[in-house]
């Protein structure tokens, strides 16, 4: 899911009044956190090392504020049947307690955004949107449900958002949690209480580690992040930024919003289509174009590359295949994991089906730099 700047770097903004504060800002400015606007949000980018904090979430574990992410719920005896219609997925299919990765599409299959549904209960979801579509999603569920009998509702500002991702995760938060977190699968959410607070917890995350997204109330959030932080110390814990999250899901293969997705883009360009379930009675909005989109070949294709070179490949660089342009760099960072830049790029189908695959390179400021195609995800962690 969207979330983090894709060059973080790159993506720093100066610092206005107007920027939107978390519950959690006043515990991120006591850490010393380099602070940046992002969304309209202001954000933690790193406490210290964005490189360490990314490590400590391979190796131990991380503790991120996601609170600029938007809360939407979706309530009534119709509420399943209204996202049916507004989303690319089968909402009705999820049991509660369960929760699915889904798509907001625009009619012509343009992505608007991609989203994680919950669902606590028979008539209740929970729609987390990427900050900057927030508004968006709001507005396009609002009238997509307006002929159904459910209740669309923004919920951003009562909730906080906190993320313990990491192998140690279970650890850290199972002796503050009444859940039996063995029973919380991935993909699963149950109300629960953490330190004493009443928590959702969510096994979910963005980072391709174990770990659980915590929605708190707005009040709630800086006593739960105090007492995961003073839990998780001795395991390695750290409080990790929107860089390190960036670096993570990159590694991960995960699409980030405004970089792999967009209005320009359908799920299929992504290699998403499993999300789009054309067989949906009663249909949804953008399915015919989807459905038009599905049996035509691919214009394009999300490929993972890797560098012979250190010089890191940057949003927007030119891939070449032969010397020819054949793509374009949609996110790419050093990777602390493997040692080496890394990037997702969309190229044409015929370089990746290995027409010219072995000739690749990118187009860091005039310079060809040799790179590799490389299976996806770059990362993948044991479940040893």
């Amino acid at each position: 899911m969207p979330g983090s700047p894709s060059n973080a770097e790159d993506g720093v903004k100066p610092q206005s009044p107007a920027l939107r504060a978390t519950p959690l800002l006043a515990e991120h400015e006591r850490l010393g956190a380099t602070l940046t606007g992002f969304a309209g949000w202001r954000m933690p980018l790193r406490y210290g090392s964005e490189t360490a904090e990314h490590q400590a979430v391979r190796q131990a574990a991380g503790l991120f504020d996601l609170s600029h992410m938007g809360e939407i719920t979706v309530t009534g005896p119709e509420a399943a049947a209204a996202l049916d219609y507004a989303l690319t997925g089968t909402l009705s299919a999820v049991a509660p307690g369960r929760a699915r990765y889904t798509m907001m599409c625009a009619e012509d299959g343009g992505v608007l955004d991609d989203l994680v549904v919950y669902r606590p209960g028979d008539e209740e979801y929970m729609v987390v949107a990427n900050a900057a579509n927030t508004p968006t999603v709001l507005a396009e569920l609002q009238s997509r449900a307006s002929g159904f009998t459910a209740q669309v509702t923004d919920r951003t500002e009562e909730y906080a958002l906190i993320a313990l991702q990491g192998p140690e995760a279970v650890g850290i938060l199972a002796p503050l949690t009444d859940l039996d977190l063995g029973e919380v699968k991935y993909y699963a959410g149950y109300p629960g209480t953490v330190a004493g607070r009443p928590v959702f917890v969510a096994r979910t995350g963005y980072t391709g580690e174990d770990g659980f997204e915590l929605f708190t109330a707005a009040g709630d959030a800086e006593p739960v992040w105090t007492a995961l932080a003073a839990a998780g110390a001795p395991a390695g814990l750290v409080p990790a930024g929107l860089a390190a999250r960036d670096t993570l899901r990159l590694e991960a293969g995960m699409p980030l919003y405004g970089n792999e997705l967009g209005p320009d883009m359908t799920p299929y360009d992504a290699g998403l289509g499993r999300v789009v379930k054309l067989d949906k009675p009663g249909g949804f909005v953008g399915g015919a174009a989807l459905a038009e989109r599905s049996k035509a070949g691919p214009e394009r294709v999300l490929a993972g590359l890797t560098m012979a070179s250190r010089r890191v490949p940057r949003h927007g660089y030119t891939v070449l295949a032969g010397g020819q342009p054949a793509g374009t760099v949609t996110s790419g960072a050093p990777s602390p994991t493997l040692g080496q830049p890394i990037a997702l790029a969309y190229l044409a189908p015929e370089v990746v089906s290995g027409n010219g695959a072995d000739e690749l390179a990118v187009d860091i400021r005039g310079r060809a730099e040799v790179a590799q195609l490389t299976d996806l995800p770059f990362y993948r962690r044991s479940r040893a």
